[in-house]
């Protein structure tokens, strides 16, 4: 039976993605985003039988309520949610300022909460619901971006408040981190330095970083009968990086390892 999927930054590298898997799987998506023109090309590109526009910023709760009753009025309740909307402002500490402060808070973690709102009451009604949170390896350890990596470790105790508050109403929530992954996002430090990718991947175990399509993969299946009694899970898919610090680990043996 196809489920209505509602998508949050789904203009993305990840969240374009997300919507042709999920549309591939026989479903419908509602795709969220901010930004009418890309929004309108992407709803062409997957087609508007599968696809709805939901046209809102995250961080404005009662301009997101407003666009999905709009949707949901045509379609029907949401299934399932994939907040996936986030970027990152200030690079360091040093040159975070009070205003990239508050908007990473604002559209990272605020609005996470306000989508999560906009369709856990129905769920909860209807007593069945999934939900995939789009973290990042970020909010489990510095990176870098470190308002950003605020807002998503704060995420994860989200996910799992939410995992343990509302499983009894058969709603499950989960999440997934993803490590480098190769976005537009990229774009900035691709022309700072053309071998960034190159250069990171000894960080990696496999050597190798997530595509747009990975991510999407293991949101698949956690939205899936097959993960039913997975909830409050945060999954990092990053190639390994976060199992352990290979380049440290040599420097500390002194082998090869």
């Amino acid at each position: 039976m196809a489920r209505n999927i509602l998508i949050t930054g789904a203009c993305g590298g990840i969240g374009r993605a997300l919507c042709q898997a999920f549309i591939n799987a026989g479903d419908h998506v509602y795709a969220q985003d901010r930004e009418p023109t890309q929004l309108q090309e992407l709803v062409s590109h997957l087609g508007d039988q599968q696809c709805t526009p939901v046209l809102a910023d995250i961080t404005d709760f009662d301009a997101l309520k407003q666009a999905l009753q709009s949707a949901v009025s045509r379609q029907g309740e949401v299934h399932v949610l994939v907040a996936n909307a986030g970027a990152a402002q200030a690079l360091t500490l040093r040159s975070t300022t009070e205003e990239s402060w508050k908007k990473d808070m604002d559209l990272n973690l605020n609005g996470t909460f306000h989508t999560v709102e906009a369709v856990r009451p129905a769920m909860q009604k209807a007593r069945k619901g999934n939900i995939v949170i789009i973290g990042s390896v970020n909010g489990m350890t510095s990176f870098g971006h470190p308002a950003y990596s605020v807002a998503k470790a704060g995420l994860i105790s989200y996910t799992k408040a939410l995992a343990m508050e509302f499983g009894q109403f058969g709603i499950r929530t989960n999440m997934v981190c993803p490590g480098t992954v190769k976005t537009q996002a990229w774009q900035a430090r691709v022309k700072k330095n053309p071998q960034v990718f190159e250069d990171l991947k000894k960080w990696y175990p496999i050597r190798d970083f997530a595509t747009p399509e990975d991510i999407a993969d293991a949101v698949m299946f956690l939205a899936s009968d097959a993960a039913r009694v997975i909830t409050g899970v945060v999954l990092p898919v990053d190639g390994g990086l976060m199992a352990g610090n290979q380049v440290f680990a040599r420097e500390l043996t002194q082998e090869e390892i």
